[in-house]
């Protein structure tokens, strides 16, 4: 998968949970439809009566969470956008593919919404559907992406007990130890249990 099908994941998906911050700083989370997903962007809409819309406007930063009956979940941070330019163009497409939006907004209604765009941030895929896990960070629009999990130094003295606690035996013997990024779960049981503390946290 690259981050296009994440992106496609989370359309298909289309109630995620969606979370911002208030106005006292507090977070705040709510289900929010995915309307649609064009190359390296999503939208959404909500309408400007709401605390939703207030809080997108004093803070653009965001994040998206959904899961797949199949365990695949995919995870969005990043900025949305209020999209100005043709809005209610915007609004009749959103429309046009979710038509069971005519029921909630009839008529001109809908005009109420806003649409926002998000094309920037950092995506990552978390598949607790197959064995070992599997994970994968992806840029959104050239953003910076997080470091997460571990790492093992030089410092390490060879003694396995990393690998004997991973629960995804995704460590594997050498000078030193490797962990398998894309299979960790970032417990950190490996950390916790080195005896020299030859394992530190990435980033």
């Amino acid at each position: 998968m690259d981050v296009q099908d994440c992106l496609n994941t989370l359309r298909k998906i289309k109630d995620v949970s969606f979370a911002t911050v208030d106005e006292k700083g507090h977070p705040q989370i709510r289900i929010i439809d995915v309307m649609l997903v064009d190359e390296g962007a999503l939208w959404f809409c909500t309408s400007r009566g709401k605390d939703f819309h207030a809080q997108l406007l004093r803070d653009p930063h965001v994040a998206i969470v959904g899961m797949t009956r199949d365990y695949k979940m995919v995870r969005l941070a990043g900025e949305a956008h209020l999209v100005s330019e043709d809005a209610h163009a915007t609004i009749d497409r959103i429309f046009d593919e979710n038509p069971s939006m005519n029921d909630v907004y009839p008529g001109d209604s809908r005009y109420v919404l806003d649409p926002f765009r998000i094309d920037s941030g950092c995506v990552e895929l978390f598949d607790l559907g197959v064995s070992p896990i599997f994970r994968r960070t992806f840029s959104l629009g050239g953003s910076a992406t997080h470091v997460q999990g571990f790492q093992i130094t030089d410092a390490c003295i060879g003694c396995g007990k990393c690998a004997r606690n991973c629960p995804q035996q995704c460590i594997t013997p050498g000078k030193p130890f490797v962990i398998a990024q894309e299979h960790c779960l970032h417990c950190g049981l490996c950390y916790e249990n080195c005896p020299v503390s030859a394992i530190v946290r990435r980033g």
